[in-house]
């Protein structure tokens, strides 16, 4: 079919009414006759025209694209293509064709000679043509030196040339068996061998090249096939094909992805971005200079011209800024203006169906039509919507990968700014500012750039489309575009409110994730108080008010839903019924009405579009103006350190230099002069705050120098005072990009005393570090950054106070092994800032700083005899340095301390959340063995532990065999979802309402058809007179079907949104009713992260993001499928073509759905690595600089830049290769119809065939979006079953048992008995408790003592049944604590647990959180527990509100805040679980004093870490590995000389 085309333009045009003016100018010259072409059943055109017009058509094609190409191909070069077998066949052929074409030209010259005046036609057609094919065959060559494998200008070339071929093809076979003989035998051999030659150049030129030779070598794993593929593979993205394949096979990995193309590396785009930056601010540095000279002349020249000039300075200052906007236009404009062509022709194309669409109408109407138009017209649209189809896809290619390369260049040129901007500009934006101009502002240039065409594009066709319809219908059409116009208002009317519910819903949402984060954090203490009904209520009040916006926002929705579906068929209803109205002449016939349907299907798009461009336009120029902002920040001047020229003998030396912060700040440091001679120890002291840390700075060059002059001489060290940590494994953050040297990173280790806590740190020095180095404690990280700087060996070390940080005894080991006159580094320049007094006798030098101002300066001895400022710093500080020096240091105690309290905080990386204290237990169970053996002393741990108690507890990962891993990797999904999900969302959402939103779905799309087919059934109502009947009813039966079908889409996605509301509160319920009634061993088990990524990110997906992508798949579903049903009804032999069509478009789905999700999953989890290391870059980049690490640091960025956009490439070629694979599909929908339309035209009207086409044509669309949609619900469905999975992890035992609940004043005595108990932490353990037998009598106080991990803590969690027994039982006043319920229990059991947990919220809240007690009760509960007096200073008393975590009181205070809550309870049974750290003996002895008064009738169970806290105690139970050692009266067992005596001397208590 498709070789008809030229000959079909010249039979349509008549019909279309175009033909006059082109039809005289052929009849004229090279007769045209429409008798002989149009009007008969074997078309034929005259051979003049043959001749003429067709014969030119391809040589005017290439010599018109030729001078484009020339100029590509000039700037294209890729290395030339060795000769091959099928570029020798190529031009041989070329030549071939050549010499025929020749000889044509030849024989009409020896007609000539034989007095036969050939016309002229014969001399001119021969040679153009000639020329043109000698033209291509060098094209060939030329190409092929050029590296092109493919040539696409050739392939359109050849195929133009054997489709004009087609033409004189067979009309010379037409007249010739008309006539029985071949006139001109010559002409006629020759144009056979011509057609045959031009086939097999068509054919030959689909073939591609080898790749080119001496192309630049790139070794490269895994190239993008898409460089070597050939036009036609390009134009169908035919070469993505492997990868879907591979996909389907098996879900895609980090190694199946393609590396990047040489244009779309971070390489490539920033460095052409860059160029154009620094271009374009040259510009306007040289304006300015020249509107600055201008005016100095006009001030020079005219006496009173001198305001004028100031005028013309100012202006021009005010006038030009550097446009970043400028260089994107400059950098991307071009590749991005390609895209805007194909744009154009996708428009133009768009109008080229409707048309045809009345031209087949007509064909159908005129029963004398010859079939053939049928077909060419069904044929016609193919090619038509095929056409647009490639191209449409080649425009979105184009501007998706501008996108992507915008957003490269811009994250590009942002991170290497950040890494030169000065100190006053980062402070006016925070890293959390710059990295959302990386991440959200980036985004934003991505996601505009494949709209911003419709910015000229929506116009023209609201233009085009109106222009078409005003032909139709006339004035008519301005009350349809009337009702278009009011539409838009309302739209965004609805737009703002819904983005204020969003605002007032994130709200909300932050509000509940960190409640929940707090209940995770806080968990084991919520279950010791029994407190989770009171927390479980204030998530679920939170949800409440989630959903009740979320509600509201949903109503909006469907409203705007409902716009969005209604507009189009209002727009239709007003205008047909105005058209029908204002004149009775005025006849609705198929043509009008459904050429007019499909025109308003066109205009609804760009209608949509342009409020929604603009309105993102808005937004982008807002992103633009913050980085353009950010790239004008000065920059650090690379100069104001001199490197090269030095006095001789001198490391360092300043002259008169003062600095400041910032060019408008005050000056930080003044007339600082010194001379620091190369290999000498220069200490730097002064007070707070008087610029010790900003001379250190001064000399890195970080300040502004506003005058005089430094010089540094040799590659610098520099330790910050806050160490800067990377997210790398400990070895790479020493080694810093230098080369491994063994032997020296071993003697760095061993000199910063690093060596025993890789021996604690679970991978040793490949333990991965989290963000900002935080599994080490602070000590720690100081000293990899000392040994950071140890091991880069360079010339001068600045150390700013790098001593403070970590304990007296390790400062000083340092300071001897390191930094000291008989340290690593002696011989080198060492420039020390220190507070440590006990160092400064053994340096060189000391620089005294007072206020930024060098007061003094000399060594020790000479500053001591002036008694200046010096001497007093001493006299302050030698205090303080006395009292750390009586410590007793007990190294080896120490170390093992060290390791307890840095205990590797391995985090679950995937996650970041600490793990909890089960864990830190067990680590410190198997530190036991290292320890020393005896107890620990006690005062030493306290003052070692409260460096640690400033961090989160972080969670310590035991060492454990490889088989058992404490935190399980968390399971990703990959592959197909189970059909169950979709029944377990369906059970959510209640299956009666599922049914129902089918149902009504089914109802809209009836009334839709009916709608439309009562409208054709109109437009076949038969003329009488002139006019139609019945058009009153007629529009009220379509108006009333119409609006039927928008009133069910309104029910429709209401029902469907409060399914959905419905669906998120249930699943969100279960989720929580089971994680609080989860035993604490998941908890011990399960990284917070985890859970929380439920309660957020699943949550919202549910919330958010499922029941819109359900709207969207049933509304295509249904639309498809009710164009299916259309045209089977109207043609029913279609039926026969719905299989194969449909198991296509199966099989490209499945492909695609595999790919695709696979795809977006890599992506999402390369995307956050580049943010995390841009947020470390930035906070680090003094010391990046400092170590010239710069260089390497982008490389590193662009790195994972480029790692990402790898995965994010395919994303987009996988969209584009399934759109054209579907549309084809919808393509083949919209030829069958209207071929088997063509075919049953007798039995058919012209109303019929206007439904059936017109619904194939709009079909497309639709398809395409399934199967996104599809896509979408397959990748978002997921979240129902990581939801359902927490849902149903096993629970502990019921909070009440129904009839075996203990009497109301139990336990009345408090008497307690373990019989034969045993009890392990989770299956699979050793048992911590073996056999336990013992009795505690009413109101007895017992002290419980024994070795780390003896089993101390089990005992307490036994009683509270956080742990089961596994035989034996434990009686309380002779209940049995296994038969009642656990809140029964727990609630009828005190403990004062050992760290204090507090919740955000009131004082009062964390008191009593079910407001059971008075305020006089609480209040006399504070006096009790000493905290009355802050309470009552505080201006909102009990309403005072606590901090998450309780953050702002101190750790004393949190403390007695627990001892408050057991005040309030006061239960007959008290457990004191001593807390080690964190309480300072005061508080302590507070705490002990107000449990002898108030408890005295209690029984107590102290667990005890001092053991003076216990001496006086009733009896004292002694465990040792989990079994009863020893159990009497204290001076008992100190006579029996046994453990506890053992303890007890080492406490010095015997």
């Amino acid at each position: 079919m498709g070789s008809w085309q030229p000959r079909r333009i010249a039979q349509i045009l008549p019909v279309l009414g175009v033909l006059s003016p082109l039809e005289r100018l052929i009849a004229a010259g090279t007769g045209f006759d429409s008798n002989l072409t149009i009007h008969t059943d074997n078309p034929d055109l005259t051979p003049c025209f043959q001749n003429t017009i067709l014969a030119w058509i391809p040589s005017i094609y290439l010599w018109s694209a030729l001078p484009f190409y020339l100029l590509y191909l000039k700037h294209n070069k890729r290395g030339y293509i060795v000769l091959s077998m099928l570029s020798r066949f190529k031009t041989l052929f070329g030549v071939l064709l050549w010499c025929v074409c020749w000889a044509d030209l030849f024989y009409s010259f020896h007609e000539l000679l034989q007095n036969r005046t050939p016309p002229p036609v014969y001399f001119i057609t021969p040679l153009v043509v000639g020329i043109t094919v000698l033209l291509a065959t060098l094209l060939i060559q030329y190409e092929r030196l050029r590296g092109i494998q493919s040539s696409g200008v050739l392939i359109i070339f050849w195929f133009l040339s054997v489709l004009c071929a087609m033409v004189p093809f067979w009309s010379k076979i037409m007249t010739t068996t008309a006539q029985g003989h071949v006139n001109e035998r010559f002409r006629f051999t020759t144009f056979y061998i011509y057609f045959a030659l031009i086939i097999i150049e068509l054919i030959l030129s689909c073939f591609k090249e080898k790749p080119p030779f001496f192309s630049p070598v790139k070794i490269d794993a895994n190239p993008c096939p898409e460089l070597n593929s050939g036009f036609l593979s390009r134009l169908t993205f035919w070469w993505f094909t492997s990868m879907v394949i591979n996909g389907y096979k098996r879900p895609l990995e980090e190694k199946d992805l393609w590396s990047l193309n040489e244009d779309d590396t971070s390489k490539t785009i920033v460095q052409q971005l860059s160029k154009e930056w620094d271009r374009e601010k040259a510009e306007c540095k040289q304006k300015e200079d020249v509107s600055y000279m201008k005016s100095n002349h006009v001030q020079n020249h005219v006496g009173g011209g001198s305001e004028e000039a100031e005028v013309l300075i100012r202006d021009k200052k005010h006038n030009r800024k550097p446009s970043f906007l400028k260089a994107l236009l400059r950098t991307f404009g071009p590749y991005f203006l390609i895209g805007s062509f194909f744009k154009l022709i996708q428009d133009l194309l768009s109008f080229v169906n409707p048309r045809l669409l009345s031209v087949l109408i007509g064909f159908i109407k005129n029963k004398d039509a010859p079939a053939w138009w049928g077909y060419s017209i069904a044929a016609l649209m193919f090619t038509c919507a095929v056409l647009q189809t490639l191209v449409l896809h080649q425009h979105f290619q184009y501007c998706f990968v501008t996108g992507m390369r915008l957003r490269t260049g811009i994250t590009g040129v942002i991170y290497r700014k950040s890494l030169a901007i000065t100190n006053s500009a980062k402070r006016s934006s925070t890293v959390g500012e710059i990295v959302n101009l990386m991440s959200v502002d980036a985004q934003r240039f991505m996601d505009l750039m494949t709209f911003l065409n419709m910015v000229w594009s929506a116009p023209l066709q609201i233009f085009l489309a109106l222009y078409f319809l005003w032909q139709t219908l006339g004035p008519s059409v301005l009350a349809g575009v009337a009702v278009m116009v009011l539409l838009i208002p309302f739209n965004s009317a609805i737009a703002i409110k819904t983005r204020a519910f969003q605002v007032e819903q994130m709200r909300y949402k932050d509000s509940r994730i960190k409640l929940m984060n707090e209940i995770l954090g806080g968990i084991k203490v919520l279950k010791l108080y029994a407190w989770e009904p009171s927390f479980s209520e204030k998530v679920l009040e939170i949800r409440k008010n989630e959903l009740r916006v979320l509600k509201k926002s949903a109503y909006l929705n469907s409203l705007s839903t409902f716009a969005w579906i209604s507009a189009p068929f209002l727009v239709a209803l007003t205008t047909f019924a105005v058209y029908v109205s204002v004149d009775e002449k005025n006849i609705l016939d198929a043509e009008k009405a459904f050429v007019s349907l499909s025109l308003f299907n066109i205009l609804k798009f760009p209608l949509n579009m342009l409020p929604q461009v603009i309105s993102n336009i808005a937004q982008t120029s807002v992103s633009l103006k913050r980085i353009q902002q950010f790239l004008s920040h000065d920059e650090l001047n690379p100069n104001c350190v001199e490197t090269k020229v030095i006095a001789p003998g001198n490391a360092i030396s300043v002259r008169n230099a003062t600095f400041s912060w910032g060019k408008e700040l005050q000056p930080a440091l003044k007339d600082i002069n010194m001379l620091i001679p190369s290999g000498s120890l220069v200490a730097i002291v002064g007070h707070v705050g008087c610029g010790k840390s900003s001379l250190v700075s001064a000399l890195l060059g970080e300040m502004e120098k506003l005058e005089g002059e430094v010089a540094v001489k040799g590659s610098v060290a520099y330790v910050p005072q806050q160490a800067w940590i990377q997210n790398a494994t400990l070895k790479d953050n020493i080694l810093f990009g230098q080369a491994p040297n063994e032997e020296k990173y071993q003697d760095t280790l061993e000199a910063c005393a690093l060596k025993t806590d890789l021996e604690v740190l679970p991978g040793g020095d490949q333990t991965e570090i989290g963000e900002k180095g935080i599994n080490l404690s602070g000590g720690q990280r100081q000293r990899v950054s000392l040994a950071r700087a140890v091991y880069s060996s360079s010339d001068i070390f600045l150390l700013d106070d790098p001593l403070s940080a970590v304990d007296s005894h390790v400062a000083k080991h340092i300071f001897d092994k390191v930094i000291g006159p008989d340290g690593v580094l002696k011989g080198k320049t060492r420039i020390l800032v220190t507070h440590g007094i006990s160092f400064l006798p053994q340096v060189d030098h000391i620089i005294v700083l007072v206020d930024g101002k060098i007061s003094e300066m000399g060594s020790y001895q000479e500053l001591l005899k002036q008694n200046k400022a010096f001497a007093e710093f001493l006299r302050n500080y030698a205090l303080d340095e006395d009292i750390e020096e009586d410590e007793p240091t007990l190294l080896e105690e120490e170390e093992v301390l060290l390791a307890e309290d840095t205990l590797s905080i391995h985090t679950d990386l995937a996650d970041n959340e600490p793990v909890t204290n089960e864990v830190r237990k067990q680590f410190l169970r198997q530190l036991s063995v290292v320890s020393s053996e005896g107890g620990e002393c006690p005062n030493k741990m306290s003052t070692k532990r409260r460096v640690c108690e400033k961090k989160p507890t972080e969670p310590p990962l035991p060492r454990k065999s490889a088989n058992e891993k404490l935190i399980q990797a968390e399971t990703t999904e990959t592959g197909t979802v189970k059909l169950t999900v979709f029944w377990q969302y369906m059970k959510a959402v209640s299956p009666v309402i599922s049914l129902v939103i089918c149902f009504l779905y089914c109802c809209q799309n009836a009334a839709a058809i009916g709608a439309n087919v009562w409208l054709s059934d109109w437009t076949n109502e038969p003329v009488i007179n002139g006019t139609q009947h019945n058009t009153a009813m007629r529009i009220g039966v379509y108006a009333a079907l119409g609006l039927l079908q928008g009133l069910l889409v309104l029910i429709c996605s209401f029902t469907l949104a409060m399914g959905g509301i419905n669906a998120a509160r249930t699943l969100h319920a279960a989720l929580l009713e089971n994680k609080f009634h989860t035993p604490q061993s998941f908890y011990d088990t399960t990284p917070t992260g985890r859970i929380i990524n439920r309660f957020s990110k699943d949550i919202y997906i549910i919330d958010e993001v499922i029941p819109p992508t359900i709207l969207m798949f049933l509304g295509t579903f249904f639309t498809s499928l009710s164009t299916m049903i259309v045209i089977i009804a109207s043609t029913p032999l279609f039926a026969v073509v719905i299989v194969p069509l449909a198991i296509l478009y199966f099989f490209v789905q499945r492909f695609y759905v595999a790919t695709s999700r696979q795809l977006k999953r890599l992506e999402s989890v390369s995307r956050s690595p580049i943010y995390s290391h841009f947020s470390e870059t930035v906070s680090g980049a003094s010391v990046i600089r400092a170590y010239r690490r710069v260089k390497a640091f982008v490389d590193i960025s662009d790195l994972k830049v480029d790692e990402n956009q790898k995965s994010y490439y395919p994303g987009i070629v996988s969209n584009r290769w399934l759109g054209i694979r579907v549309e084809f599909v919808g393509n083949c929908i919209v030829l069958f119809a209207a071929l088997f339309a063509v075919i049953g035209r007798n039995s058919l009207n012209a109303g019929l065939v206007g439904l059936s086409v017109s619904y194939a044509l709009q079909g497309t669309l639709s398809l395409n979006w399934m199967v996104r949609m599809t896509s979408e619900l397959e990748t978002n469905i997921v979240a129902v079953e990581r939801i359902k999975e927490y849902s149903e992890t096993e629970t502990e035992a019921p909070w009440t048992i129904e009839g075996k609940s203990p009497p109301e004043n139990w336990p009345s005595k408090g008497d307690l008995e373990f019989v034969n108990y045993s009890v392990r932490y989770r299956k699979g353990l050793d048992l911590v408790l073996k056999d336990l037998n013992l009795q505690v009598h009413g109101g007895e106080k017992i002290g419980i003592v024994g070795r780390t991990g003896a089993g101390k803590s089990s005992m307490t969690l036994c009683l509270f049944r956080i742990l089961e027994a596994v035989k034996g039982e434990i009686k309380i006043d002779g209940v049995k604590i296994s038969e009642i319920g656990l809140h029964d229990l727990r609630s009828r059991l005190t403990i004062i647990p050992q760290d204090p947990v507090l919740f955000s919220g009131t004082l009062r809240m964390n008191l009593d959180p079910f407001n059971k007690y008075s305020d006089e009760e609480i209040w006399k509960a504070l006096e009790l527990s000493h905290l009355k007096r802050f309470v009552s200073s505080q201006p909102s008393m009990l309403d005072y509100e606590c901090s998450e975590g309780g953050e702002n009181l101190s750790v004393g205070q949190r403390q007695l805040v627990c001892l408050a809550r057991a005040l309030l309870r006061k239960t007959r049974i008290l457990i004191l679980d001593e807390a080690t750290a964190a309480v300072d003996l005061e508080t302590d002895d507070l705490i002990q004093m107000t449990i002898r008064t108030q408890f005295v009738d209690c029984t107590v169970l102290t667990i005890a870490h001092r053991l003076n806290t216990i001496m006086d105690y009733t009896r004292i139970l002694v465990l040792d590995n989990g079994t009863i050692a020893e159990f009497d009266k204290p001076a008992n067992l100190i006579a029996a000389k046994g453990i506890f005596y053992s303890m007890a001397k080492d406490a010095g208590l015997a």
